[in-house]
């Protein structure tokens, strides 16, 4: 299927743009500010990207014609602009280091601080909120993984495509391609960890009775979901088909 074009501007160019049919990480593709509408309906734009619009819509109880006029909406609202393609058509040596960079350094310095609410709301209303020792639980693992698998991008895997850029083989080929299976895993691991976080959240809705650090807990759980979506769309959707 040939991708949409979002080039012209003119609000009478934009009907049809978006279809049923048209795969959801397309759709985010080539008009970024679409995965903004996609966090707000809870559609998975990353590692659930690669199915169709009508089926990602019919999985979150939404009829299929007013998300498709919402993206039309939104489109003439936001035009897209060409910088905003930039990682589509950036060479992967750059777009690693924006990962990197970017992704990375956000993980890498938010994680912990993460932690320390997490760990704080659990030990102070754990009594009368038995749900927080699942959210303790789960939140460790998934710093705990997330952490391994940034460390391993950078050590080796990374490298290793980049390598592969530089002096293609047949036998380079069938290594990318199996450290691939075995990253996009992983990011599949980290989505079904952070899906099982907003379940018991009940959304990051924080009950009525929360403190100042329990509903800032929940706030930054939330921004920590949509910055991995956006982390492992990067990945998925724009670096790793390079090499498939």
């Amino acid at each position: 299927m040939t991708n949409p074009q979002y080039n012209d501007r003119t609000p009478e160019t934009h009907q049809d743009r978006f279809t049923g049919d048209v795969m959801v990480r397309d759709i985010v593709l080539q008009f970024p500010k679409s995965a903004d509408y996609f966090k707000e309906q809870r559609i998975d734009f990353c590692c659930g990207g690669a199915r169709p619009l009508a089926d990602a819509a019919a999985e979150r109880g939404l009829n299929t014609d007013e998300v498709i006029g919402a993206l039309h909406k939104l489109l003439e609202e936001h035009p897209v602009l060409e910088e905003e393609k930039v990682w589509n058509h950036a060479d992967s040596a750059a777009l690693v280091e924006h990962i990197v960079t970017k992704h990375h350094g956000y993980l890498r310095e938010e994680l912990p601080r993460i932690g320390q609410n997490v760990t704080k709301v659990f030990r102070v209303h754990g009594g009368d909120s038995p749900h927080l020792a699942e959210l303790y639980n789960l939140y460790n693992k998934l710093q705990d993984e997330l952490l391994q698998h940034t460390a391993k991008e950078e050590a080796s895997e990374f490298p290793k495509l980049l390598a592969y850029d530089a002096n293609p083989s047949e036998q380079s080929r069938m290594e990318v391609k199996n450290l691939l299976q075995v990253l996009e895993g992983e990011h599949d691991g980290a989505g079904e960890l952070l899906r099982q976080i907003r379940q018991i959240t009940d959304d990051f809705t924080p009950p009525a009775h929360a403190c100042t650090t329990y509903r800032l807990t929940y706030a930054r759980l939330e921004e920590l979901e949509g910055m991995t979506f956006e982390h492992v769309h990067l990945e998925n959707n724009i670096l790793f088909p390079r090499y498939q």
